[in-house]
Parts: structure tokens; sequence; C-alpha cells
């Protein structure tokens, strides 16, 4: 799949890579509305930041614990675990806007702030190691979908 090239020390530094980078554009976010005059959004970006933040280190806590576990069917505690989480993040975010539409707003910019941080961290990183141009992920992607032929082999 596509984090196969991976190895332990490479996903710690990417989490912290990622970790660091939003906590920085969230203090230049909250810098930014507060010279714009809008500090309650600047909260909110924090908010929103700190959420993302919160939620990444819960997610990779939850799998660390489910790795552990023994038996087979490892998706169902990590979905439930996620439903849980996404839950109450979007209770608190729904919850801040209509307590104050601006630090809502804000969380809602935070939460997506970091999540595209996320993201081009791990594309960063997939880029470094060699296996994360387009068409290693082409070929990742279509041999973890390869349908079987007739005779049982795969095409």
């Amino acid at each position: 799949m596509f984090f196969e090239g991976f190895a332990l020390p490479d996903l710690v530094r990417t989490s912290r890579h990622t970790v660091v980078t939003a906590l920085v554009i969230g203090g230049l976010g909250l810098i930014a509305a507060i010279a714009l005059n809008a500090p309650l959004v600047g909260l909110g970006i924090g908010i929103g930041v700190g959420l993302g933040i919160l939620n990444f280190r819960l997610i990779v806590r939850s799998v660390a614990k489910v790795g552990t576990r023994e038996g087979e069917n490892h998706r169902r505690p990590l979905a439930a675990n996620t439903v849980r989480r996404l839950a109450v993040i979007t209770v608190i975010a729904l919850g801040l806007c209509f307590l104050s539409l601006p630090v809502g707003l804000g969380v809602m910019a935070g939460l997506a702030l970091f999540q595209f941080i996320l993201l081009a961290s791990m594309a960063r990183s997939m880029f470094k190691l060699g296996n994360g141009g387009i068409s290693g992920m082409l070929d990742a992607a279509q041999a973890s979908f390869a349908m079987p032929d007739d005779d049982g082999s795969e095409r």
C-alpha cells in the first residue's frame, strides 16, 4: 500500500514536523487575525489547530493500542473511536459557531489548516522516501485494487 515504505522513525519525524508546522502557522494566523482586528477569529484558529493536534495525537494512541491487542477485528474499535472523536470535535466546532460566529469560523479554519498541513507533510515524506511519485502512487493503487482473473491469478 502507500505507507509500506515508512519506518517508525519516518512516521515519528513526520508527525513531529506536522505538529511544529501547525503550531507555527497557527501562531502566524493568530498574529494576522489580531493585525486585521479580528482577534476572535485568531483565537478560533488557535483552538482549531489545537483540536487538530489533539485529534492527531489521539489517533496515534488509538492505533498503537489497537495494534497491540490480540484478535482479528481491529477495524471496529478504530472506527468507533474515530466516530466518537469526530463527533466531539464537530459538537465543539458547531457549538462555538453558535456561541460566537467569529470564533467558530476560526475553529473551522484552524481544523482545515491542520488537515492540510498533515496531508502536505505526509506527501512530502513520501516524496523524500522515493515512493511518492505519481507513478509509484498509481502502481500502489493499481496493485491494491487488482482483480483476479477467472483462473484465480491477478491481472
